[in-house]
Parts: structure tokens; sequence; C-alpha cells
């Protein structure tokens, strides 16, 4: 009767616990980071079995061996790699768009203006001392000054807008260092098979999973589960044996983003931390770009003007100052002094202006300057398609293992109930069964 009891016993506590397991996954079937359970059910060995001799049939029973996570490790790396190339993507796009729009006719009106330039001087090879076409041609000119000046401001405020971000995101990820390494301690002294090491398990892979979306990163596992984490490009050591070597951040004075670790350089070419340097990189290129177009359409607008001579006979006067696009500023001219005349005729240097238009004139070389942003914003919204498709295909295998389905876990639920029940009647059984043999002593 031992024996019975013995099976009943063990049979109701390991479906106890079972039931709670499937409790637990049921409720936390919309917690993000939580890998599905279950328990490690086993026999209890005879202890009149050895193993050249098998003595009499003696049932033992269950035992719990402990909590198992449904994970698939290949699986879990794959979905980290492919989030990082994803975040990387989606950060650098994300701030394309914000650069296309700071470039764009809507917000700047630099093309708009460029236009109007050109054409008030067409309109002035007809009626070159008409004042209101002069004027409107100094307005164009004022109106080309400040949409440079606008572009200008709006990429220097989308260079220290990624920067911030990038900023933060460092501060997260060396938060994220600091958190991994505490999980790190609590797995050292988490028993096997409990369910303090599993949640302290689940709590390490979202960890890694954030870092992973943040930066290249490695991680290996000693016997307890505690994680060594290295930067994938240098395999510098980030968390690992009690110590944690957080990453720092620099700008540079054209705005550009790179990272340090230990004051080294910190190579990353994947995760979010990289896609805001490469947003970083093209917003300095871009500022650059502008300032190099403002200086060489001054110098050749100003040239074209002062090759003129304006309504008092006086030679033309250059149209703008200044070194870069930000500082670009159209000179305060009178109406009387457009140059549109010139040597051989009082609408020649109006007609030189418009023998300028054509594929090197600044107008064009704007048009296909915007362009070329369309074309790079273009390609890196494509990038970043494919690589949400790839990170969505990732995680989707990841959660056929690791995600609760709620039906599965009812038909779990309603199995262990009758485990239960059945271990329960087992314990009935051998109380009746004593109970007879007693009675008939």
């Amino acid at each position: 009767m031992s024996d019975l009891l013995s099976i009943g016993y063990t049979g109701l506590r390991a479906y106890s616990k079972a039931l709670s397991t499937v409790g637990d996954n049921i409720a936390n079937a919309q917690t993000p980071g939580y890998a599905r359970r279950r328990l490690d059910l086993g026999e209890v060995p005879s202890g009149t079995n050895m193993v050249l001799y098998r003595g009499n049939t003696s049932p033992g029973g269950v035992d719990i061996k402990g909590v198992v996570r449904s994970v698939d490790q290949w699986l879990i790396n794959d979905a980290r790699i492919s989030s990082g190339d994803s975040e990387r993507a989606s950060a650098k796009l994300e701030w394309m768009n914000r650069v296309e729009g700071a470039l764009s006719d809507d917000t700047n009106g630099l093309k708009t203006a460029l236009t109007k330039l050109y054409t008030t001087a067409d309109q002035l090879t007809a009626d070159p001392s008409n004042p209101t076409l002069r004027a409107q041609f100094l307005q164009a000119a004022s109106d080309i000054a400040a949409g440079f000046q606008t572009a200008a401001s709006r990429l220097s405020s989308l260079s220290e807008g990624v920067s911030g971000a990038a900023t933060a995101e460092v501060t997260q990820f060396n938060t994220n260092l600091d958190a991994l390494e505490q999980i790190n301690v609590g797995l050292r002294k988490a028993r096997d098979g409990s369910t303090n090491q599993a949640a302290l398990m689940d709590e390490r892979d979202r960890l890694l999973d954030q870092l992973s979306s943040q930066a290249g990163v490695s991680a290996t596992f000693d016997a307890h589960g505690a994680v060594t984490l290295r930067a994938t490009g240098s395999g510098d050591l980030l968390v690992g044996g009690g110590v944690v070597t957080p990453i720092g951040m620099t700008t540079a004075a054209d705005g550009r983003v790179s990272y340090t670790i230990g004051g080294s350089p910190f190579p990353n070419a994947t995760g979010s931390l990289a896609g805001f340097a490469e947003a970083s990189n093209h917003i300095a290129d871009q500022r650059a770009g502008l300032d190099t177009m403002a200086t060489q359409f001054a110098a050749q607008i100003n040239t074209a003007h002062q090759a003129g001579v304006d309504a008092n006979g006086n030679a033309g006067q250059p149209l703008f100052s200044g070194t870069s696009a930000a500082t670009l500023t159209a000179t305060s001219l009178t109406a009387n002094q457009v140059a549109a005349a010139n040597a051989t005729g009082t609408n020649g240097n109006m007609l030189a202006f418009g023998a300028m238009r054509g594929v090197n004139d600044p107008e064009a070389k704007w048009s296909g300057h915007l362009a070329t942003q369309a074309q790079a914003t273009a390609a890196a919204s494509a990038q970043n398609a494919a690589a949400m498709t790839r990170a969505d295909g990732a995680a989707a295998a990841r959660d056929s293992v690791s995600e609760v389905n709620l039906d599965n876990e009812a038909a779990e639920l309603l199995r262990f109930q009758q485990a239960y029940s059945a271990a329960a009647r087992i314990i009935q059984v051998s109380r009746e069964t004593m109970q007879t043999l007693l009675s008939s002593l």
C-alpha cells in the first residue's frame, strides 16, 4: 500500500505543478519575451532494480525534474541578427525621409525661386527698364538666399536631432548592459529547472533581443545560463565575469556620429546605432554639398551680374554675399541697380543670363541634387522593406517554438486535470483497500 500511496502522492504533486505551469503560460500569453514553459516529468526509479539485476516489479511514481523553456537557440540567434538589420535600415530611412523633406521645395522654396530668377531675367530681355520686373528679379535673388538658409537650418537641426537620438540610444544600450549583468548574478544563484531560473532566462533573452536590435553583439552562455556578451565586429567584452564595459559616443563638428568602447573605436554594422551613424554621415554629406552649391551658385550669378551695367550706367554689383548656405545673403540693391544691360544693348546682360540656363546652371544642378536624394531615399526604403520582411519571418519562426498557443494550452489543461483526478483516485483506492484489509483482521 505504501507504493500505491507514493505513486498517488507523486502524481498529485507533479500534476498540480503541471497545472500551475499551464496556468502560467496562459496568464503570460501576451507578455513580451515570455517563452512557453513545460514541466519535465520522469519516472521515479525503483529501489530494487540494479544495472545487472532486476528484482520484482516495483513502480515508484512520477518525479518532477524541472521547468523547461520551449526555445530554439538557432532560431533565436537568427531572429536577433535579422532584427538588428531591420532596426538599422529603419533608423536610417526615418532620417533619410526627413532630409528629403528639408530639401523639398515645399520646405525651402529654393527650386521655385531659382526658376523665378531665370524667368524674370527672360522677361527683362523684352522690357529691361520695367521697374516691376527689376524688383521681381531682386526678390527672386532674396528668395534664393532665404531658401539656402532654410535648407541649411533644417539640415543643421536634423544633424542635432540624429545626434540626440543616438545619444539616447547609447544610454539605453548601456543601461541594458548593466541590467544584463544583474540577471547574470541571479542566474548563478538560481536552482536549475526552477521557475525563478526560467523567469530570469526570459528577462535575459529579452535584454539580448534589445541589445541585438541596437548594435552587433554575440552571446555565449555558461552552465548556469549566465551570458558573456561581446561586440561582433571587434570582439570587445561588453558583459562577462562581473565586468560591464559601456560604450561611448562622439559627434564631430560636421555632425558625424561615431562610437567608442574603452577609448577605442567601436565598429558596428548593424542595429539602430549603425542606422543613426549612417544617417549622420548622409546629413553631413548633404550639408557639405549644400554649402558647395550655394557658394558655386553665388559665384556664378555674381560673375554674370557684374558683367552688366545698371540703369545708371554703373557696373553691376554682386547679387550675393556669404561663404556657405547658412550665411548666403542677397545684397541690398535698388531696382535701378539691376545690371540688365551690357555693351551690346540695354537687355544684353539679361540675354546672357538666359544663355546660362541649361545642364550646368544652378537650377538644373539643384533639380539633379533633389533627384539624387530621392533615389537614395527610395533605395533606403527598399532596403528597409526587405529587412523588415526578413525580420518578420525570423520572428515568426522563433515564435512558432516559444509562443504560447492558447488552444494547445487548453488541451494541456484538460489532460493534466484528468491526470490529477486519476492520481487522486489512486490515493482513494489505496485508502479503501487499506480499510478493507484492516477491517478483515
